[in-house]
């Protein structure tokens, strides 16, 4: 008898088939009326697929007795009340480190983008700006300092990269690591002395805003937000202001607070590189994540060893 799923999040099909061969799998992110999907067949639900976006209450959880498991389809598990499900006896899994190196490459072009001014060059030419003249100068990477907000595996594959492109390299996090780069305890501390910013730290009600007013300042008029972590993470109307007052030069995202609506006065700022949250957007990787969400799920209902818990 197939195991029962309830479906949080828009799925790619290559996620959804295989799930569908193996289980019965209820649409809750589609369905007209949740509450009375939830009414026929929230008894029997025995496992919950999310995206690593997704927000789950503790209030839909507490209407499937019969809960188990929630397989999330992406690194980040911030919507999940991990607490909550530890004392509870629900599994919590993930998709680590098969996106590491997309995501640490996706921070490496965001600073080349900024510091090169790439888009804007792209479209200066496409306008016919050219005809007309030189585009202006952009400034150069090598011997600049990139502070890593965050060095876990995607902050020391982004460090690696960067220190490729000839930048110095600090980092800041809960505590001093045994590398070679320097770590700086206060993270205002470490915005005041760097050129690029990095962020790459989890989500969560730990790490909101914590990118805020008093760290864009200390970033000053040289230094360039880059964000490839959650959005949450940084003050949205605290670093707009920063790019439109010209209190730091410029930022790179890839994430945004309220996704996937970004802010028309941020797509305004001229300074600013912005991406459709496009970290682990390639086929290898979705891949490779899409079989962990699958193969979690077996191991559970198989009685077998989770291959990347959470909890």
């Amino acid at each position: 008898m197939k195991n029962e799923l309830l479906i949080l999040a828009p799925l790619p099909d290559f996620l959804l088939q295989p799930l569908l061969a193996a289980h019965v799998c209820h649409d809750y992110f589609h369905a007209a009326d949740k509450a009375a999907l939830l009414a026929q067949v929230g008894a029997e639900i025995r496992g919950i697929v999310m995206s690593g976006g997704t927000v789950v209450p503790v209030g839909l959880l507490e209407q499937l007795p019969k809960l188990e498991i929630l397989s999330v389809f992406g690194v980040g598990y911030d919507g999940v009340p991990v607490d909550w499900c530890k004392a509870h006896g629900l599994r919590v899994t993930n998709t680590p480190d098969v996106l590491t190196e997309d995501v640490a490459d996706m921070a490496s072009a965001l600073v080349l983008m900024t510091s090169r001014r790439l888009i804007a060059a792209n479209r200066f030419l496409q306008a016919g700006g050219w005809t007309q003249g030189a585009f202006p100068l952009a400034h150069a990477l090598r011997g600049k300092l990139a502070g890593i907000v965050g060095l876990g595996r995607i902050g020391k594959a982004i460090a690696q990269r960067l220190e490729a492109h000839g930048l110095r390299i600090a980092y800041h996090g809960r505590a001093k690591q045994d590398v070679a780069w320097e770590y700086v305890e206060s993270l205002v501390a470490l915005a005041e002395e760097v050129d690029f910013l990095v962020v790459a730290i989890p989500g969560g009600a730990a790490t909101r805003h914590l990118i805020d007013e008093e760290v864009l300042a200390a970033l000053g008029a040289k230094g360039t937000l880059i964000n490839i972590a959650r959005g949450s993470v940084v003050d949205e109307a605290a670093l707009i202001a920063a790019l439109q007052n010209g209190t730091i030069r410029g930022a790179g995202l890839d994430v945004f607070e309220n996704e996937p609506q970004v802010p028309e006065a941020l797509m305004q700022c001229e300074n600013a590189v912005l991406l459709p949250h496009l970290g682990s957007a390639t086929h290898e990787t979705r891949a490779e994540m899409a079989r962990l969400v699958v193969e979690n799920l077996a191991a559970h209902f198989s009685g077998a060893a989770l291959l990347t818990p959470v909890c």
